[in-house]
């Protein structure tokens, strides 16, 4: 199973909207095929690894980090494949949260007299796959939150001067932070102040996210470097949604009661798109909003060994607290050192 999980990693970058998923298969305790999904559309893990031990998988034993799908999606399902191809036994690492599959293709398996277990290194698969499990239990994405900042938490001087607080490995790691997602979060302030064109650079994964503004008052100029993208407004003049429109943009109205865009009903509307991980790199406002909703579910922070001051940029706008028993809470997940640079992986406790 440890095996079939780092073939499933191989599909990180490219899997989205589907699962990384990874298939070993072992008899008379020989690996005799093995395989992982690369991109959606294109056979499943579990069918490469078939192809590839041939009549060998006769009474083998399948190792696999997902159920085998049940359902005929845009390829067939994985458990019939199984079943034709008389293996003896299928040994699954976690249940698809998927509601057309969710157990059904584990009692596909069962029902044919096949040997089908669930559970083996279950921790592992669900890791390897925050956002799709998200998307399928609560209809929305994983949100992962990335900051840059000082020592002292600051992530721009006040004059708006940001480049570099972090060096070159820090800003590598952050590309393939990106690479993973599904689609990139950030805000009109953020786009009006740098212009940011929030894109895959460096790594070749044969796509790219989908762009995401959070722009209640439409400011995005229509000639924007991270055009074309998706835009999420709370009211939409006509004339400026026009001009959006034609450079590219699709702008969508989702009013919250404050006059804001709702963000949860964005993040609803993103996993109905197939968006399973969300990457936010966004400045104090908007990080600050996406926390006090409760809407963070992991927290990457890069920390440089520097210090500039208290009247620099922070990392998160909102209300002051009267007690630190209000204080958004997490708990360390990860720590390493990137280069000169920290990086620190929360988890909201």
């Amino acid at each position: 199973m440890a095996r079939a999980l780092q073939l499933a990693a191989r599909g990180l970058y490219t899997t989205t909207p589907n699962p990384r998923v990874g298939c070993v298969i072992v008899k008379d305790g020989r690996v005799v095929g093995e395989g992982w999904h690369q991109r959606a559309g294109t056979p499943h893990a579990e069918i490469h690894a078939l192809h590839a031990a041939g009549d060998a998988a006769r009474g083998a034993t399948v190792y696999v980090t997902l159920e085998p799908c049940s359902h005929h999606g845009r390829t067939p399902p994985c458990a019939e494949a199984l079943i034709n191809a008389g293996v003896a036994r299928v040994v699954a690492a976690m249940k698809d949260p998927n509601p057309l599959v969710a157990g059904g293709g584990i009692a596909m398996l069962t029902l044919a007299g096949i040997q089908a277990e669930v559970g083996l290194m279950e921790a592992e698969a669900r890791a390897l796959n925050p956002g799709f499990v998200s998307r399928m239990t609560r209809q929305r994405p994983w949100v992962r939150l990335k900051t840059a900042s000082t020592l002292d938490g600051k992530t721009a001087l006040a004059n708006g001067a940001s480049q570099w607080i972090t060096g070159d490995a820090a800003r590598a790691d952050v590309q393939r932070l990106r690479a993973r997602a599904c689609a990139i979060l950030t805000g009109s302030g953020t786009v009006l102040a740098d212009d940011p064109r929030m894109n895959v650079r460096d790594i070749d994964i044969g796509r790219q996210p989908l762009r995401v503004v959070v722009d209640s008052a439409l400011r995005t100029p229509a000639d924007a470097a991270i055009l074309p993208a998706l835009i999420a407004c709370s009211h939409a003049d006509p004339d400026r949604r026009s001009a959006l429109e034609q450079a590219g943009a699709e702008v969508i109205v989702l009013p919250a009661a404050d006059g804001r865009v709702d963000l949860t009903a964005l993040l609803t509307r993103l996993a109905q798109r197939g968006v399973n991980e969300l990457h936010v790199e966004a400045g104090a406002a908007l990080n600050g909003a996406l926390l006090a909703a409760g809407l963070v579910d992991e927290w990457v922070a890069y920390m440089a060994p520097m210090a500039v001051g208290d009247v620099a940029r922070g990392l998160f706008a909102h209300a002051a607290l009267t007690s630190l028993g209000a204080a958004s809470r997490f708990h360390l997940a990860d720590a390493r050192q990137l280069g000169g640079d920290l990086r620190l992986t929360l988890l909201p406790s």
